[in-house]
C-alpha cells in the first residue's frame, strides 16, 4: 500500500488513486422542492472534490445545514429516494459508487463501508436487544454462527467502552442512556471492520472519557489502515484524530487542507468564525457570537433587564433556591439485582448562578436532574425548593409551584406535539389564568419568541420546519413562560454546531443576567461547563466525589478522577496529544 502524506494536496492525493480509499470529484446533491411531479430541485451539495488515503482521517466541519450529513449520507450510498446525485467520480472503498443500486449498496455497507449515524434511539431497534443488532450485522454478511456471533458482539461492546456488556447486549436501546446506546451503534457498525469508516457526528452523545475510548479506538483503526471520514460539530475531537480537514458553508467547500494548517491558521472568515465560537475557560464572560445582531423581543422591544441575585449579589435572598440532601435513587436491572444509579448527592443552587455537573455517561446526573425537577421520586434523601418540601409533596400539592421549575433537554423535536405550530406551543405553556384575554396570551407567546432569539415568522412554523438551534430557542421560550426561579438544562446545546451552540450559550447568559435565573446545567462537554458554570458538580458512579468553583474543578482538581476527567479533554492545541491507543481490546 503506498503511503499518502496527510499534508499533500488533494490533487497529488488524486493522482494516486491507487492509494484512495475515497475519490470524489465535483460531487453534487439536490432534493426536489415539493412532491409534485416536475418541481425544481435544489442543490444541498454543490460541486465537492474530496480525498481520502488508507490510514488516513478526512474531517468534514461546518454549520447545521451546510450539507456535511447530506454528503455523509451520499458516501454511503443512502442520499435518499429524493435525492439527485451527480459527479465527475465518485469512488468509495474500492467501488464505483454511482453505478451501484440499492441491493449491491447492502453488500458494501457493513462489510467495506461502515456507517456510524448521530441519532441511536432511532438508528437501533427498539424491539431487540442491542447483541442481537450487532448480531444481525455480522448475520447479514455470513460472519460466524449464532454462538460466536453472540461472543463477537460482546467483545465488540467491550471495545467501545460499554461497562458490564454481557448485561448489556441483554438490553433494549430504551433501557440504556445515550451514551451506551451510541456506543452500541459504533459497535454495530465496526463489526466487520470495515475498510471506510464514515462516522457523522459519532461522539456528540458521548461524555468526555467515552469520546477519548472511541477517538482511540477509530485511531487504532486509522494505523491498521482503515480510512475515516470524520463528520463532527466539535473541533477539538476534529483536531484528535483528522489528517485533512474540510470545512463546508452552503453546500460548497470553502477551506480544505492539513488539519494543523485550517485548525491554527485558518484562511477563511468562515473558518476564523467557527473556531472563535468553541467555549473554554478563556471564554468565561465573554459573548462567544459577538456579531449575532441585538436581541430583541418580536414586537421590536427590548428585554426589560432584570437585576442578577447569585451568592455575591447584593439582591441575593439568603439560602438556595433548589438544595439537594442525600439523594439516593435505585433501579433493577435485568438481571433482577436492585443498583444504586445516584447514592447520596448533595448540592445547593442559588438565584443568578449556574452549577454544572459533569460526569460520564450513567454516572447518575440526569437522573438527578430528573429528581430536582420531580419527575422521579427519591429512594432517600429530599429536594427543596426555597427551603420547602419538594420532592416529598404529592402531585397535587406540587402542582401550584411546578412552574418554578422547569426544563429543557437536548432533543426538543421530540418533546413537542409535531401538529402544533410554535406559537401553539407556547400558548399552551402559558396559564389561561394568568393570561385570561386570548389576545394579552398571544402577545406574551411573541414576546417569549422574542427573548429567545425567535423571529414574528417562525411563530407560525411547525418544529420540523425549524432548523436545531430554533428549535431549542423554542425550548428555552417554553422554559420561560411560567417564569420559573429555576431551569434545568440536560444536554441542552450538545447535539448543536458550535457557531448554534454559541447562539444560543449567549442568549442563555443574557437571559440568566436579565431575569436572575438559575441553571442546573448538566454536560459532558468541559467546556461548555467551563464557560458557564459558577460552581461543578463532579460524578462518578452515582455519587458527587468532588465540587467547588469552576476555576478549582478545572484548574486546581483534587480528586484523581477529576484529573483523568480533565486529562481525557481533547485540545485545540497545536500539537496536541493524539488518542492513546484503545485499551479495549482488538476488533
Amino acid at each position: 500500500m503506498s503511503t499518502i502524506l496527510a499534508d499533500q494536496p488533494l490533487h497529488t492525493l488524486q493522482a494516486q488513486d491507487a492509494g484512495l480509499l475515497l475519490d470524489v470529484r465535483g460531487l453534487s446533491v439536490s432534493f426536489a422542492a415539493g412532491t409534485r411531479r416536475g418541481a425544481p430541485f435544489r442543490p444541498v451539495v454543490r460541486d465537492i472534490s474530496l480525498a481520502l488515503a488508507a490510514g488516513q482521517c478526512l474531517a468534514i466541519v461546518g454549520e447545521s445545514g451546510s450539507g456535511k450529513s447530506v454528503t455523509a449520507r451520499t458516501l454511503a450510498g443512502l442520499p435518499g429516494a429524493a435525492a439527485a446525485v451527480q459527479a465527475e467520480r465518485l469512488q468509495v472503498a474500492g467501488h464505483d459508487a454511482a453505478a451501484l443500486g440499492a441491493r449491491a449498496w447492502r453488500s458494501v455497507r457493513g462489510k467495506d463501508v461502515g456507517f456510524i449515524l448521530q441519532d441511536a434511539l432511532v438508528s437501533l431497534d427498539p424491539l431487540r436487544p442491542v447483541g442481537r443488532e450487532i448480531e444481525e450485522a455480522l448475520r447479514l454478511h455470513g460472519w460466524g454462527n449464532r454462538r460466536t456471533r453472540a461472543a463477537k458482539a460482546v467483545q465488540l461492546l467491550a471495545s467501545v467502552g460499554v461497562p458490564q456488556p454481557e448485561l448489556r447486549a441483554r438490553q433494549r436501546p430504551d433501557e440504556l442512556s445515550g451514551g451506551l446506546r451510541q456506543r452500541a451503534l459504533i459497535a454495530s457498525a465496526i463489526a466487520l471492520d470495515p475498510r471506510l469508516v464514515i462516522a457523522d457526528e459519532p461522539t456528540t452523545a458521548l461524555d468526555i472519557t467515552v469520546q477519548a475510548q472511541i477517538l482511540a479506538l477509530l485511531g487504532d483503526m486509522k494505523r491498521r489502515g482503515s480510512g475515516i471520514i470524520l463528520i463532527s460539530h466539535d473541533l477539538s475531537v476534529v483536531a484528535a484524530l483528522a489528517d485533512t480537514v474540510a470545512v463546508m458553508q452552503g453546500g460548497a467547500i470553502v477551506e480544505q487542507g492539513p488539519a494543523e494548517q485550517v485548525l491554527h491558521s485558518p484562511q477563511h472568515d468562515y473558518t476564523k468564525a467557527l473556531l472563535a465560537a468553541i467555549p473554554s475557560e478563556h471564554t468565561r464572560g465573554t459573548p462567544l457570537a459577538p456579531a449575532a445582531r441585538e436581541r430583541t423581543t418580536a414586537a421590536g422591544r427590548r428585554v426589560r433587564p432584570a437585576p442578577g441575585s447569585g451568592p455575591g449579589s447584593a439582591a441575593h435572598v439568603p439560602g438556595p433556591v433548589l438544595a439537594a440532601r442525600d439523594l439516593r435513587k435505585e433501579y433493577r436491572g435485568p438481571d433482577g439485582v436492585r443498583r444504586a444509579v445516584v447514592d447520596s448527592v448533595s448540592f445547593d443552587l442559588y438565584r443568578g448562578e449556574t452549577l454544572g455537573i459533569v460526569g460520564e455517561s450513567g454516572s447518575g446526573k440526569s437522573t438527578t436532574a430528573r429528581m430536582a425537577l420531580a419527575l422521579e421520586q427519591p429512594d432517600a434523601g429530599s429536594v427543596l425548593l426555597d427551603g420547602q418540601p419538594w420532592s416529598a409533596l404529592s402531585t397535587a400539592a406540587r402542582r401550584p409551584r411546578r412552574r418554578l421549575v422547569t426544563a429543557v433537554y437536548q432533543d426538543p423535536l421530540s418533546s413537542f406535539d409535531p401538529r402544533w405550530n410554535a406559537e401553539r406551543i407556547l400558548l399552551d405553556a402559558l396559564s389561561a389564568q394568568d393570561f385570561p384575554d386570548p389576545a394579552d396570551r398571544r402577545a406574551r407567546a411573541a414576546e417569549l419568541a422574542g427573548q429567545a432569539g425567535l423571529e414574528l415568522e417562525h411563530l407560525a412554523k411547525h418544529p420540523l420546519q425549524l432548523s436545531g438551534g430554533q428549535r431549542q430557542r423554542l425550548a428555552i421560550a417554553r422554559a420561560l413562560a411560567p417564569e420559573p426561579d429555576v431551569v434545568v438544562l440536560d444536554e441542552a446545546v450538545s447535539a448543536l454546531d458550535v457557531s448554534v451552540q454559541a447562539q444560543v450559550l449567549d442568549l442563555l447568559t443574557e437571559l440568566q443576567q436579565e431575569l436572575g435565573l438559575a441553571y442546573l446545567f448538566i454536560s459532558h462537554d468541559l467546556g461548555v461547563i467551563h464557560h458557564m458554570s459558577d460552581r461543578v458538580l463532579v460524578m462518578k458512579d452515582g455519587r458527587a466525589v468532588e465540587t467547588g468553583t469552576a476555576d478549582d474543578i478545572f484548574n486546581r482538581p483534587r480528586e484523581p478522577y477529576t484529573r483523568e476527567l480533565l486529562a481525557s479533554l481533547p485540545s485545540l492545541r497545536p500539537g496536541a496529544q493524539r488518542p492513546a491507543e484503545s485499551k479495549g481490546g482488538t476488533l
